[in-house]
């Protein structure tokens, strides 16, 4: 069946992907308005006017003579042998007498063209499986052109030998000066259909390989594969492999058909959740589908006339799968899926035009490129679309994703920050603590950690209240911070309590303790309290090498009490403060 078999289916940078599929469509949607005028083709039928002989491989070649024709009748016999076909152009509504014969190609061995002139002269071409020479054109073509185009041509003659379907045989005339217009059109088409097809591709897979989506690497393979059927239908591949041509070209197309199919099922099934749609549903889609790859072998590998009678099976297992596929489409659309609703739109021209292919002989329609070339521009279309739409929900979810980081970042912060000051709270401190402590360690570097208490702060809330209060701390968090660095760490532990750990990079310890106690006795609270003076007390602990921070705190912590039972508004080092007797009770001194 070769390229006879219809075809169905489904960056790395998305703007340079987008701006390809643009610029691919634009040369696509302008070569369908442009084509039609370019060139006057006639198809020719075989029909009555038509006339058709078969003779043994071992005869004689060339001797028209010699064979015996017969007009109106359908060929037989020819498989295994040679078919011949005589035609007059006259019978042919062809403008101008110079006419150029355009053949589809399918599955042959050779096929020689023999024009007969007014004059009584024979000229013969010849092409042959592997070897077009530069006979090809693209749309899987192979032009025949009457070097003598003054004299009038009596009749043409083709000569095929083993020939595997005549039904899959399409043959048209144009005139010969239009049909170098149409194969330019043709090629630009073709060109741009592929290069939407390939950047399709492309971009799908670098989407699965960033997303981790199983659909868009199936979606991203059948764009893939369709590409490279385009180019062998096409015979563009001729350019690079020549011995394709033919037989063997025929047979790929066939088998990449079939493939194609298959991939498109599973893009289409694994795209939807599996609560979307039912299990038979799914089944039955990819059952179908599969089965169209499987009958797509002996329709790969088939030779003469049991190519025709595997055709009806496989058409009805691409509209069963077709069916299938759409069914799940529309079921997973109407339970809100939006992959279906992308998918259904994207597959609606395809699908429509392998549907047309299967119930409707296209034959030698849109310039002689038949069903396939319809089923090629309507796969760039599904490219175009579902890249488009690939992108909007790759566009959405990086939204969504930036917008989980920024609620988990506020969430972190809020964690680990006191919401009041908007410094650390003690959770943060301790978090930050043992970071800086690490750090200190590998350095080998003096840790200090200074407790601050203000002074008499519930009498300030007693007389001014617990807004006055709550400007105070603020003010002074604000202060404290100036100090927040990488080598020093500002927390509020709790009402009025905070602390600063800091590491090598600070004056000597006892030195910084009394620059923030003058900074904070200086600072303006007069908006909150009026011109009441504010001080803290300080206590302060070092450490060096393995510093144990609880047992660094509890040091801190009885240097403090020390400040606060001396008079309030100094600073007392651990290391200066006697340790405390196991039965003596802890200082009652607060505030």
């Amino acid at each position: 069946m070769g390229c006879d078999l219809g075809i169905v289916g489904k960056s790395s940078v998305r703007g340079v992907a987008i701006r390809a599929l643009l610029r691919g469509w634009r040369v696509l949607l302008l070569g369908c308005l442009l084509v039609p005028a370019a060139a006057y083709a006639v198809p020719i039928p075989l029909d009555s006017r038509m006339c058709t002989a078969a003779s043994p491989m071992d005869g004689p070649s060339a001797a028209l003579s010699a064979i015996r024709f017969r007009c109106g009748e359908k060929p037989a016999g020819y498989q295994p042998a040679r078919l011949w076909l005589q035609l007059d152009p006259q019978r042919y509504d062809i403008r101008g007498e110079a006419a150029t014969l355009l053949v589809h190609q399918t599955r042959f061995d050779r096929l020689a063209v023999a024009f007969r002139y007014a004059d009584g002269s024979i000229e013969w071409q010849e092409v042959r499986a592997g070897n077009f020479g530069d006979h090809w054109r693209p749309g899987a073509q192979i032009a025949f052109t009457p070097r003598d185009l003054k004299t009038p041509l009596r009749s043409i003659t083709m000569r095929i030998d083993r020939l595997a379907s005549a039904q899959l045989l399409r043959l048209r005339l144009v005139h010969t000066g239009e049909a170098g217009i149409e194969t330019a059109v043709l090629g630009a088409l073709i060109g741009a259909a592929l290069t939407l097809l390939l950047t399709g591709a492309v971009y799908n897979l670098s989407l699965a390989f960033g997303t981790r989506r199983a659909y868009l690497g199936w979606q991203g393979a059948w764009a893939a594969t369709v590409c490279v059927w385009g180019a062998i239908w096409s015979q563009f591949g001729l350019l690079l492999a020549p011995g394709l041509a033919g037989t063997l070209a025929a047979q790929t197309c066939t088998a990449l058909s079939a493939l194609s199919i298959l991939l498109a099922t599973l893009s289409a099934t694994s795209a939807l959740e599996k609560e979307r749609i039912p299990s038979v549903l799914r089944a039955t889609a990819l059952a179908l589908g599969i089965a169209v790859a499987v009958i797509g072998i002996p329709a790969t590998l088939a030779r003469g006339p049991l190519i025709e009678s595997i055709a009806p099976p496989l058409a009805a297992a691409v509209l069963g799968n077709l069916v299938a596929v759409l069914a799940c489409l529309i079921v997973g659309a109407r339970r809100g899926s939006a992959e279906a609703r992308d998918l259904l739109a994207a597959w609606s021209v395809p699908m429509a035009a392998l549907a047309l292919t299967q119930v409707i002989d296209i034959g030698t329609f849109f310039w002689g490129g038949g069903a396939q070339i319809l089923v090629l521009f309507a796969s760039a279309w599904q490219t175009l679309w579902l890249s488009f739409a690939a992108s909007r929900r790759l566009a959405r979810m990086r939204t969504e994703r930036d917008l989980a980081r920024a609620a988990e970042a506020r969430a972190s912060r809020l964690a680990e920050h006191d919401p009041l000051t908007a410094i650390r709270n003690r959770r943060g401190f301790f978090d930050a603590a043992e970071a800086l402590i690490a750090t200190a360690a590998r350095s080998q570097a003096t840790v200090a950690l200074l407790l601050v208490d203000i002074d008499r702060f519930k009498a300030i809330n007693d007389e001014h209240g617990h807004d006055a209060g709550d400007i105070v701390l603020c003010t002074i968090a604000a202060r404290l911070a100036q100090w927040e660095s990488p080598l020093c760490t500002v927390a509020r532990l709790g009402g009025e309590e905070f602390a600063l750990l800091t590491i090598s990079g600070v004056p000597p310890v006892l030195d910084f303790a009394e620059l923030v106690r003058e900074e904070i006795a200086a600072c303006d609270h007069r908006a909150a309290i009026g011109d009441q003076r504010v001080t803290i007390s300080i206590g302060v602990a070092e450490g060096r090498n393995r510093v144990d921070l609880a047992k660094l705190y509890r040091e801190a912590d009885r240097a403090l009490y020390a400040a606060k039972g001396g008079g309030r508004n100094q600073v007392r080092h651990a290391e200066t403060v006697p340790p405390p007797v196991a039965s003596a009770q802890r200082p009652a001194a607060t505030g």
